[in-house]
């Protein structure tokens, strides 16, 4: 079954994109809390890793896809030299955390968040010389229109970064994975979120996106070149590459 498939809400018959919206809006309050829980600290690691590897390519303006509560876009604000960093997100509650975030660091200035349609972004074409996306593809309804969107914006010769959760590739690591993942922190989701549903939904989409070398097959037929992965932390993370061609 293909992460598209995976919706958060079993016997709703609404669209992905709505059911995700209305799931972040839920889970919003608890989930900066969650995020620490569930990997131990370790996506802060992640986000700085992918930020430094960004930082080798041309960064002027960046656009954060899937922003959440703005913790990359406000990584890229400290680390980077951007100009103008936007963020986008279906979840209006989650931008009105961001928000919030954003200006009790001073970062107002340089950082716009905008709920919207990360399907169908509201940016002219060419606008961009990064796009980044932490955790967030594996809920897009569509894959390939959300690739080929950020593909859109980018100027040629501009980056994407992609930061996702994955399944360890290890016989001996995967096992205690998958108690964690499918046990352990829907258990702890359902204490500290309302959302009884968001961190059962959470395994199920990261067992069911592509990873590896099948992402950047996905990356490579949305028009991106030079595709490639980077595996942290015994493989439970990947960043993923690539660049938009110059002609």
């Amino acid at each position: 079954m293909d992460c598209e498939s995976i919706n958060p809400y079993r016997a709703d018959s609404r669209s992905k994109s709505q059911q995700v919206k209305e799931m972040f809006d839920n889970i919003a309050p608890a989930y900066d809390f969650m995020n620490r829980a569930m990997t131990f600290g370790i996506d802060r690691i992640w986000r700085r890793k992918a930020v430094d590897m960004l930082r080798r390519r041309p960064h002027g303006r960046i656009l954060d896809v899937a922003t959440g509560t703005g913790d990359l876009a406000m990584l890229l604000a400290r680390r980077t030299d951007a100009t103008n960093i936007s963020g986008i997100d279906l979840s209006e509650g989650m931008i009105a955390i961001g928000k919030e975030k954003i200006a009790r660091a001073g970062l107002d200035r340089r950082i716009t968040l905008t709920a919207g349609d990360c399907l169908s972004l509201p940016f002219a074409d060419e606008t961009f010389d990064a796009v980044t996306v932490a955790y967030g593809v594996r809920n897009f309804e569509n894959l390939t229109k959300g690739y080929s969107e950020m593909l859109r914006v980018l100027r040629r010769g501009g980056s994407i970064t992609v930061i996702e959760l994955s399944t360890p590739a290890s016989p001996l690591i995967r096992p205690l994975y998958r108690l964690y993942t499918r046990h352990i922190i829907p258990a702890v989701g359902r204490m500290i979120s309302k959302d009884v549903r968001a961190y059962s939904y959470l395994p199920e989409s990261i067992a069911a996106v592509p990873q590896r070398s099948e992402m950047t097959a996905l990356m490579t037929q949305a028009g991106f070149t030079e595709a490639a992965y980077r595996s942290l932390t015994f493989g439970t993370c990947m960043i993923y590459t690539a660049i938009k061609p110059t002609e």
